[in-house]
């Protein structure tokens, strides 16, 4: 697999910004989109919101902050405890930060969300493709190993995986496209933002310099 480069969290330090910060966090099996649907929103979000976006991939964090951490249910609350705590600091500074882990157990999900303190907002996204899809894709051939037996502890086949009953949008990528799937987090997020709807026009301010993007 290619390496990927090392990515930077930017925090802003503008705070004239009408709208509080806010984190929006993926959960969902792997190959169901939660990448694809993260990058396609922070794109949107650029050109259409003035906050600071930060994008929290994954599998880049681990691999890049704490590799550490293994596939065991203590190191998966563990990874999204501190990839919650990055996402709050990002959105009390008044910057939107996405993250896209797999987020499997409801209570680390549950623990991420107490972590963003008002007015900064959390709007949960569940990526609810099926499993047969995930595992038709299979871009990575991690399905296939796991049926195999060579990778343990894999969601979905050989460890558990939490549907969450809180999710704020429920995103099926079999049957929503990408742009509507982008389209219906876009409008959770400026929903769940103190200050205004949609159509706030702080909503179409030209947006200001963003953090580099984790992932290609």
């Amino acid at each position: 697999m290619p390496s990927k480069s090392p990515s930077r969290i930017a925090l802003p330090t503008d705070r004239s910004t009408t709208r509080p910060g806010a984190v929006v966090f993926f959960t969902g099996l792997s190959g169901s989109g939660k990448s694809t649907i993260a990058r396609a929103l922070a794109d949107d979000l650029r050109a259409r919101d003035p906050r600071l976006v930060t994008l929290l991939d994954g599998d880049e964090i681990r691999a890049l902050l704490w590799d550490d951490l293994g596939y065991d249910a203590a190191s998966r609350a563990t990874n999204i405890k501190r990839i919650g705590w990055i996402a709050a600091l990002v959105a009390e500074h008044g910057g939107i930060a996405i993250a896209a882990p797999i987020a499997p157990f409801d209570d680390a999900r549950r623990a991420a969300r107490a972590m963003v303190r008002p007015p900064a907002s959390f709007v949960l996204v569940h990526v609810a493709t099926p499993l047969a899809a995930c595992e038709a894709r299979d871009v990575k051939g991690l399905y296939a190993r796991a049926r195999r037996g060579e990778i343990t502890d894999f969601t979905g086949v050989s460890a558990p995986y939490e549907p969450p009953q809180d999710a704020d949008v429920v995103i099926d990528t079999t049957t929503t496209d990408l742009a509507t799937a982008v389209d219906r987090i876009r409008e959770a997020l400026w929903a769940s933002s103190v200050g205004g709807d949609s159509d706030d026009a702080s909503a179409v301010n030209p947006p200001r310099p963003t953090s580099p993007v984790a992932g290609s």
